[in-house]
This record gives structure tokens, sequence and C-alpha cells, in this order.
């Protein structure tokens, strides 16, 4: 019997359970055409702009991957570096986390959401690009619809190719029959020259930026958006001096407003506060609200809404010392106590500005008798301050609260353009020094001479539990080294294993050392 598990599933069914812009959303007299199949009839859809739409926000609804469910990229990424331990209440809370902190996962314990969710993104732009040409709708709009879809399928596969290497490229809605079967893996190369492509070609079809008053459009994909994700790419494709001229265009002069409105934030600490959303420095950033009103019945299920990560990294059993007068320890909300932050990242950061927006130090708090809390596995007592959940933030509406956070993720933010483009242009020149200053002087750091060692140095602070350090560890070449003391073996870990239900009966191929 074939395994109908390969690549993802449902590709026949367009999913419309999607990401909010504003008053943007998908109703019931948008699934007429759902009778008593029980299947979603996607002949009969992509009819006019509304409908159409609709399929774009089932498209974007991946960018959740991000930040949703147990398996989210951030706690997931953060848990293999050398910044952060896997944690959680034991060293049996989520196998694929704790065998990807330590360096046992396998094929087996390899979250298969990694493989299937994105592919689902995929799929779901596959079937809009495929139908919207026949839609009855502005052309113009048409045009942007196809560029979005483009931009975030291309984003897709860049993440599925940095995460895994050896994977399918597949441009069509494909069905299940015997060539479905056949598909093989594409040199990663010509995933690259695809996506990159796909992007390049798309940008002028993009609105340059969108107004912030424009709230029913906020945080959909720009030229500036685009341009950001390009350079990104570009960067890990090593082709640098693309990457710096996408990245010059979406980094302006160092400092000031650039071209799409984009500029450093003047409190670092602004950014993670939960209400602060879609600042000036944010590129790409993914909305969460408590509107889903989710509960433990669709956790897993891709229904679950809100930012993951704060109930993941929320300190286990916290609780602060009525008893003590004046006490400043913040009210946290209780949570699971992954990635407790590596006394190496805290040392890092001594005399760093930024340090206690990044680490939360209730190693001192508990010495000082203002806070009780059960230390987790791994626990250093240090956690990640930028996503701890505050009792204030719980939401006050329905579905459960540890579900329902709205802290939105920022995937992109102009900082860490600054740093990548300062990247590509290898460490030098007066450029790649004003985006290096730009970044320290936001925090009232002195200048320091750029090198590749200080925009490495600078990544780690700046963006620390952002999900972003193990793949510039891997990027540089550098986690043989920095994370031999979890068990990382060079050219093997370097990219992870396809989930083992993804391979029998197929013409994929494991990767090598797994």
């Amino acid at each position: 019997m074939k395994n109908t598990r390969f690549i993802y599933k449902s590709i026949s069914v367009l999913m419309l359970t999607g990401i909010s812009f504003g008053a943007a959303s998908c109703n019931d007299s948008n699934l007429e055409d759902v009778k008593n199949t029980g299947t979603f009839d996607t002949d009969n859809y992509f009819k006019n702009e509304e409908q159409s739409f609709s399929g774009l926000i089932a498209v974007y609804d991946m960018l959740r991957k991000y930040s949703g469910g147990f398996e989210n990229e951030v706690t997931f990424f953060n848990a293999a570096s050398d910044d952060f331990y896997s944690g959680g209440g034991s060293s049996t809370d989520g196998a694929g986390i704790q065998g990807f902190s330590n360096y046992t996962i396998n094929a087996v314990i390899m979250p298969p959401s990694y493989w299937k969710d994105y592919y689902q993104g995929i799929a779901k732009a596959n079937l809009l690009l495929e139908r919207i040409p026949n839609a009855d709708m502005n052309d113009q709009k048409r045009k942007r619809f196809i560029a979005e879809a483009k931009v975030l399928r291309s984003l897709y596969y860049f993440e599925l190719v940095r995460i895994f290497g050896n994977i399918p490229m597949i441009l069509k809605p494909i069905q299940f029959n015997e060539d479905y079967y056949n598909i093989k893996q594409e040199d990663p190369k010509v995933i690259y020259n695809q996506i990159e492509t796909d992007i390049l070609t798309s940008i002028n079809d993009l609105p340059v930026s969108i107004p912030p008053a424009n709230k029913a459009e906020t945080g959909r994909i720009t030229q500036g958006s685009a341009r950001a994700i390009l350079g990104k790419i570009y960067l890990y494709d090593k082709k640098y001096a693309l990457a710096a001229e996408q990245l010059q265009m979406v980094n302006g002069i160092p400092g000031q407003v650039n071209q799409y409105g984009y500029q450093l934030v003047q409190n670092f600490a602004d950014l993670w506060q939960v209400s602060n959303k879609f600042t000036t420095e944010s590129i790409l950033e993914v909305m969460h609200t408590n509107t889903g009103n989710s509960v433990w019945d669709f956790w897993g299920q891709g229904k679950d809404e809100g930012n993951s990560i704060n109930v993941m990294l929320g300190i286990i059993s916290y609780g602060r010392n009525t008893n003590i007068p004046n006490n400043d320890a913040p009210s946290i909300y209780s949570g699971w106590g992954f990635n407790p932050v590596t006394d190496d990242l805290f040392n890092f950061m001594q005399n760093d500005p930024r340090l206690d927006a990044t680490i939360f130090n209730a190693k001192k708090l508990k010495a000082e008798n203002k806070i009780v809390y059960s230390p987790g596995y791994k626990d250093s007592g240090y956690f990640l301050n930028k996503y701890l959940p505050r009792t204030s933030d719980v939401t006050t509406g329905g579905g459960n609260a540890e579900l329902n956070f709205q802290q939105n993720y920022i995937a992109i933010r102009l900082a860490d353009t600054y740093l990548m483009e300062a990247e590509a242009l290898g460490g030098s020149g007066a450029r790649a020094q004003a985006l290096l200053d730009a970044v320290r002087a936001r925090v009232g750091l002195a200048s320091i001479p750029v090198s590749l060692q200080a925009i490495k140095d600078e990544r780690r602070r700046e963006l620390a539990g952002e999900g972003h350090r193990w793949f510039d560890l891997v990027r540089w070449g550098d986690a043989p080294s920095k994370l031999a003391f979890k068990g990382f073996k060079a050219n093997k870990n370097e990219i992870l294993p396809i989930p083992f239900n993804e391979l029998p009966n197929t013409a994929l191929k494991q990767n090598p050392g797994y």
C-alpha cells in the first residue's frame, strides 16, 4: 500500500483557517461549494477576487510555523544552539526537541510537521497560482496576489532547503498517482535558483510599502519585505554581492528612515512589548491574536493560535513572594520551562545594555527570596525574557489561556538585515562599519572596528533567542566547534533527517548519516 503521508497531506484540500489582515476573514458563504461530500471542491472555487483572497490568506497561514504550536521553529532551533538548553519538564519532554538539543535526533523522532507544514503552504500556493489566472478580478490585484503567493512559496522552500537540504521541488498541484510517488529530490542549487528568480520577478507587482493607517493590510508582503527575504536567501546561497545589493535597498542609510519606511526603534526593550506590534523595525512579522479561542481539542491539528513560544518558555510553577515588602519581581504566567539560557550566553552578554531585556535572571530573584519556581530540565536559573509570558498579557477571552497568547513574532527585523548586509560585504569597508555602528548606537554602545567576528558577536547579542543562532552557526561553518559540547557531528548535523513516515514507497532518499 502506498504511503499517503509523503510530502504533504491534503493536496487537493484548501485550508481556509488563516492569519488575520485586520478585517479580512473567510465566511461561510465562501464555502458554498462544500456540499455533503466532506471535501473542498477546488474545481469550483477561485472564481472571483474574494475567493482568491481567501486562498491567499491560506498561503499566509503557514507563517505560524515560526511561533505557533509545540513544534514552533523558534524554540526548536534555540534548543539546538549554544545559547539554550532544551529544558522542559524532563529529559523526555518532547522527544524531537530533546533529541535535537543533544544531537541524538533521528528520522523517527524528527517532528514531521517541519516537512508537512511547509509543503502544505507550498501546496496552497501552487493551487492558488494555477487557478487565479481564470478568476474574475482586477488584473492589478491578480498580479499582486500572484506575487505574494510566489514570495511566500519561496520562503517556505527556503525553510525546507536550509532545514533538510535535499528536498523535492513541486511547482504545480499534483495528484495521488504513480507519478506522485516517483518524485525525487532536487539539487539544492536548483531550489535556490528557482526561489530567487520567483521573488526577483515578483517584486515590481508588490506595493512599495503599506501605510501604518491601513490596518486591513498590515503584515502583507511588500517590496521591502520581499527584498529582505531575497537578500537573506542570497546570503545563504553564498551569492554575497547579490545579497548586499538587495539588503542595501532594504536598509538605506544606516540609522535613518529608508525608502520603505523602516527605521530602528529607539528603545530595544520596546520590541518585546506585546502591544507594540508592527513597529518601524519590523520587516516580516507573524500576527497573533486571542480571537482563535483555541482549546486543547485542536492542539497539534494546525488550529492552535497564539504565540506558543510564550507558554513554552514560561517558568515552571513561578510565583512571587507576597511577604516581601515592595517586591519588584514581575508577575509571570507559569509555563513549561523550555529553552533555559546557557551560562555561556549569560556571561557573554554581561555589561551589554540588551542583557535585561534579553535574559531574565530568576537565579538572582530566587536567592533574594523574591520568587519561587520549580527547576525544569537543564535549569540554569536564566530564562529568555523577550518572550516570557506576563500575567498582564493573559487573554480574557475564550479558550485556554496558555494557547492564546498574543505576542507577535518578528521573523525579520531591520537590525537583522543591517547585520546580514554587513556580513555579505565581507565584514569590511565603510558601509559595513556604518551598519554595525547603527545597531550598537541604538543601545548606547560605542563603535568598534568592523570584522566578520564583530558581526557574529553582534548578531549573537542582538538577536539572542529569536531562532537565528543555530542557522548562523551552520552558515558560518562554526557549528562543529561551537556545538561540539552538545554532540554536533560535522557533515551530518548541518541538516536534519527527513521524517521517517515520508520515506516508505517513495523515491526519497534519507539524508547522509541518518
